[in-house]
């Protein structure tokens, strides 16, 4: 038995959009990640083996290689390649879903044209401080990616058995790849009972593992072993790591999206290590990624340095200005954080 965390409200006045709309866009936050794609596609098969023949998933730019096995994904639109199409597809809506992002500047361009649309907005994420933006928002924190939160969001209107093989691969791989393969923000018994039932459904877990984390570019294994040799600075008396890399050092291993996946983990392996910082040039800001174990709560320091946030044990942030910068920054704030005042001035804020 499945705890019923949405509201029933909720849940009875989205599936009131499901079952009258007849056009449905579902889109999901820049730089998409496992979750991302995998609660897009999730709730994608979903639509259709219920008989919707115009849903459509878009998502800003594009996302690594090697979540391109998962069904569906040849049917995703390219925001930033097809403009003009994802915008009427967007204005044509019946109903849009806004999976795994909490406000809209978590979309980039595609804001404005999902804030314009006339059609039906629902929220099914779970970040802090959901914006204002849906007719219905399905926010839960405590939840672990957005696609448990589709599995659970299917389930409560009572059409689990529209749960294909399709369906189930997709969320299962959000399910994994938003824990670290189960390894953080993954303690609450209900997951295994999805888990569970996303196998009676025919999926290959051990696979699914293999096609996300075992299969890689020579040039991405290149990068990580300089990464590890070359870049990666320890601070044991903050028990912290940071990793960091240039545009240039990018573009001298052929970087292409995806690549770095996964790289912010890495010094966690180090005995002592608990917080691990990955701060990667792009073009335009400097890309921040924030992982860490145990109690330290590594989303409060992406708000107060980095203009970021997300989970107690995984979060991301951004910053304007050169990554020497960007590394000041951090070790600014390994100097002075205290997460028991941050808490408290966020509580009064």
């Amino acid at each position: 038995m499945i705890t019923k965390i949405i509201q029933e409200e909720k849940i009875q006045k989205a599936k009131k959009y499901v079952e009258k709309g007849e056009s449905f866009v579902i889109v999901t936050h820049v730089a998409p990640d496992g979750d991302a794609i995998g609660s897009s596609l999730g709730l994608y098969h979903f639509l259709t083996a219920y008989g919707k023949d115009n849903v459509s998933v878009i998502v800003p730019n594009e996302f690594p290689q090697f979540y391109k096995w998962m069904p569906g994904t040849k049917e995703i639109v390219i925001y930033e390649k097809y403009p003009d199409f994802a915008n009427q597809l967007i204005r044509e809506a019946d109903v849009i879903f806004c999976l795994d992002f909490n406000e809209p500047k978590r979309i980039e361009k595609m804001a404005p044209a999902v804030i314009a649309a006339e059609g039906r907005k629902v929220m099914i994420d779970h970040h802090l401080n959901p914006a204002d933006f849906c007719r219905v928002t399905m926010s839960y924190p405590e939840i672990s990616s957005a696609s448990e939160m589709v599995f659970r969001f299917i389930c409560r209107m009572g059409m689990f058995d529209l749960i294909n093989r399709e369906c189930a691969e997709c969320i299962y791989t959000g399910m994994m790849t938003d824990t670290g393969s189960f390894t953080y923000n993954s303690n609450k018994p209900e997951i295994y009972t999805i888990i569970s039932e996303l196998i009676k459904k025919g999926i290959d877990k051990d696979l699914i593992y293999r096609k996300v984390n075992q299969v890689y570019s020579e040039s991405r294994l290149r990068m990580m072993g300089y990464v590890l040799y070359e870049k990666m600075k320890v601070y044991p008396e903050q028990q912290a790591a940071l990793i960091t890399l240039s545009l240039d050092e990018l573009n001298h291993f052929r970087y292409v999206t995806g690549d770095t996946e996964g790289f912010v983990n890495l010094p966690l392996s180090i005995e002592g290590v608990s917080f691990s910082v990955f701060i990667r040039e792009d073009r335009g800001c400097i890309k921040i990624s924030l992982r860490s174990v145990g109690d330290f709560p590594c989303n409060l320091f992406a708000g107060q340095y980095f203009n970021g946030g997300g989970h107690k044990n995984a979060s991301g942030g951004e910053f304007y200005g050169t990554l020497a910068n960007a590394v000041a920054v951090f070790e600014k704030g390994l100097k002075e954080f205290n997460p028991n005042k941050t808490e408290e001035l966020n509580k009064h804020a």
